[in-house]
């Protein structure tokens, strides 16, 4: 019988395949990590290669032998604005894909949005001029990668999704409506590409995907990649993914998924806000070509944080370690960590802003240091906060689900800091379980995203226990830190 769904996970860090019974329960997961590239300060890269093949091989190993044949829908959610270039004719990729972390169309933004391109840009799209969005990318591949501008009609462009699912499929060319919203080439209120934003970019319009909902039946993988074809029936980009696992499928309700970055997103129904706060407008998700749209707070370092003490400075050995090390202190000694390692993200919006250690002093030690990138996670939470708040979108409860999470101080910091009731479900891959949700009404084994969300489980609540002049004073501190990183 196929009542189980395979999601593909296709994160930044890694790349997973997870089984998941109708009821929600994850029966088995298979993960590789991918290689990071950074050929200079700014630029990162992916083997596009390397995640197809590290997918297939998680998929397979996941599945076992036969296992195909229990499968009723493949879902798959992945890294939003990272973009691939690759070969229609042959499938194979024709350069390196380019990062959404990948900073190397900062100054052709910063052009554009001299010329006056910014608000037109927004109004079509929601977004605002970063090299955060794949379009600048499109266009710097198209001048820059010999191989891909003389590619002509044999190319194909497209996010993390569409790569896989031309891989799965052996040839079909499809982006969902969530992924296509994030390129800065698709305008979300009348749901296809916009011309004017493609010439704009220079992203040939013929090499891109068309644009699909989020549920349905796409088509179905090489019977010989599996041992037998299974129907692919649900995509969205990791943010929305997350944002259906947690079941914030009304207006007002929010999510924050502490991954490699943070995203927090706040549903708004079928109406497309504009921000006054420099927040995103971004589709929540399509379903019978109707779009729900939700604002998005994007914060660009959160869980590589804690990688990169662990990675580059030595100051880790694990990552769950820097919970053990927050609660060996009383407080952060003064020290405040604002993680500008690839600029700042929203409500800043500031490319060429780098990181800041500040108030070290010989009190200070390494248990400090890491209990200070912890707290930064709660402070640029509660930037985010105000700029929602101030568009009119305060938040009630915040859901919370990403891997940062299951670390519990991190979690009372959030409530305490933000002076709110933090909710974090008992399974917190989330972003997978939304895929699984998405999957499982493309193939009709829910009847809706509502029906669907009672396979998201308990919860456990997290309530603010600081007390208000503590909190005042913490968050006296980081407006001072992140003001010298934004006045520098």
């Amino acid at each position: 019988m196929r009542d189980t769904i395979l999601v593909i996970d296709a994160g930044t860090t890694s790349t997973r395949a997870m089984l998941f019974g109708a009821d929600g329960a994850c029966l088995g997961v298979e993960q590789a990590e991918l290689t990071q590239h950074y050929p200079r300060p700014g630029w990162v890269e992916h083997d596009a290669e390397e995640i197809w093949t590290a997918t297939l091989r998680c998929a397979r190993t996941v599945l076992g032998n036969g296992g195909a044949a229990r499968i009723a829908a493949i879902g798959i959610t992945n890294q939003r604005e990272t973009i691939c270039f690759w070969s229609r004719k042959t499938g194979r990729a024709l350069s390196r894909a380019i990062v959404w972390q990948d900073r190397r169309t900062a100054e052709m933004c910063a052009a554009l949005k001299g010329a006056g391109h910014e608000e037109s840009l927004q109004r079509r799209t929601g977004l605002l001029l970063d090299p955060y969005f794949s379009g600048s990318k499109i266009g710097w591949a198209m001048q820059n990668w010999p191989d891909v501008a003389a590619a002509g009609d044999d190319l194909c462009i497209g996010t993390v999704e569409s790569w896989l699912v031309f891989r799965l499929t052996g040839g079909l060319h499809v982006t969902d409506a969530t992924n296509a919203s994030r390129t800065a080439l698709m305008d979300i209120h009348a749901g296809g590409w916009d011309a004017g934003l493609c010439e704009l970019f220079g992203a040939p319009r013929g090499a891109l995907p068309e644009i699909v909902d989020c549920a349905g039946l796409y088509g179905e993988t090489d019977p010989e990649l599996f041992g037998a074809a299974i129907p692919i029936c649900g995509m969205a980009g990791d943010q929305q993914a997350a944002a259906i696992g947690q079941a914030c499928l009304s207006p007002g309700e929010t999510k924050a998924t502490y991954g490699t970055g943070a995203f927090v997103l706040t549903h708004t129904g079928t109406t497309a806000p504009v921000s006054r706060h420099r927040l995103l407008t971004t589709v929540a998700w399509q379903l019978g070509g109707e779009r729900h749209y939700a604002l998005e707070g994007s914060v660009f370092v959160a869980g590589s944080l804690i990688q990169w003490l662990r990675d580059a400075l030595g100051m880790l050995v694990t990552a769950p370690e820097s919970e053990t090390l927050a609660r060996s202190v009383e407080d952060n000694a003064g020290v405040y960590l604002v993680p500008a390692l690839a600029g700042l993200g929203a409500p800043h919006w500031r490319p060429e802003a780098r990181a800041a250690l500040t108030g070290l002093s010989f009190a200070a030690g390494r248990a400090h240091i890491v209990r200070a990138a912890l707290e930064a996670m709660a402070h640029q939470t509660h930037d985010l906060m105000a700029a929602f708040a101030g568009d009119g979108a305060a938040w009630g409860v915040l859901k919370v689900d990403g891997g940062m999470v299951a670390n519990d101080w991190l979690a009372q910091d959030l409530a305490d800091v933000l002076a709110l009731e933090v909710e974090r479900p008992a399974f917190i891959e989330t972003t997978a379980l939304g895929a699984a949700m998405l999957a499982g009404v493309g193939a009709g084994l829910f009847g809706s995203l509502e029906a669907a969300k009672a396979i998201r489980g308990a919860v456990e609540r997290f309530r603010p226990a600081m007390a208000a002049e503590t909190r005042a004073a913490r968050l006296a501190g980081w407006e001072k830190a992140i003001g010298a990183v934004l006045a520098s």
